[in-house]
């Protein structure tokens, strides 16, 4: 399993280059964390100025689409995100999934896609309220796992690291909702025995985070849950105060 925590902040459709103050402040932070790996993801729009600003922090995109180039409109490719300074890139949010029909099919080959650019990349997985509230939610995300996560052949010269699984209640994102501790553990499991049929030994390497409305209150109790490997955070990677926080919860500061 990877000795260091990854906590990672998705702007979502938020920021322009106005924000780009907070994200120095959160790259100044972080570099008194070491022992903490840690990323923003923000619009496509601010990747490069993300990326050249950056020296602790790695930068990465939102989603790509399979095709390396071609006539789609307004669709951004792997290869385009690392030309930008980009190193990850995240998958299959609920919110791709939802809003914009992706199928766990497709979550694949955007994963494997990223990966011929030479990206690292998370994988999102969730349920929604009413699978969890018909006890369905271990077999749904297990099931998401085995099918969107990127072929053993695709991350055979993959580097142990780069890719991540992001575990996401639907019904906990941006709702202030969050699993219970012993909820996010049993489904960490799960998803880890999924990973480990996957992949074998070369799964030890993959981290799975959680996410859904993480935030300074209750981050150190959901990073120090067995088998969190850390965060996917939302909203409260806005703001260099809030994220910060949720930094410090994973790791020691440095005193060099």
């Amino acid at each position: 399993m990877p000795a260091s925590p990854y906590i990672v902040g998705n702007w979502k459709m938020n920021g322009t280059r106005a924000m780009l103050a907070e994200a120095r402040a959160i790259d100044r932070a972080a570099a008194r964390y070491p022992g903490v790996q840690v990323a923003l993801a923000p619009p496509f729009t601010l990747i490069q100025s993300f990326a050249e600003a950056a020296q602790a922090i790695a930068t990465g995109g939102q989603d790509c689409h399979v095709a390396a180039k071609g006539a789609h409109t307004g669709d951004i490719s792997a290869p385009m995100l690392a030309d930008c300074g980009a190193t990850f890139v995240i998958v299959g949010h609920s919110e791709r999934r939802k809003d914009h029909g992706e199928n766990d099919s497709l979550v694949k080959a955007k994963a494997e896609a990223a990966i011929d650019a030479g990206l690292g990349v998370i994988v999102c997985v969730g349920e929604t309220l009413e699978e969890r509230d018909a006890g369905k939610a271990e077999a749904v995300v297990s099931k998401q796992v085995d099918k969107s996560l990127p072929s053993a052949e695709a991350i055979a010269e993959l580097a142990p690291g780069r890719i991540s699984v992001a575990y996401e209640p639907v019904w906990a994102i941006g709702t202030g909702r969050v699993a219970e501790v012993e909820d996010v553990i049993a489904m960490h499991a799960a998803i880890r025995a999924r990973i480990t049929a996957a992949y074998g030994d070369k799964g030890d390497g993959v981290r799975i985070l959680y996410g859904g409305s993480v935030n300074a209150e209750n981050a150190a109790a959901l990073l120090a849950a067995e088998g969190v490997g850390g965060a996917l955070v939302g909203g409260a990677s806005l703001a260099a105060e809030s994220f910060v926080a949720i930094i410090a919860a994973a790791g020691t500061e440095s005193v060099a």
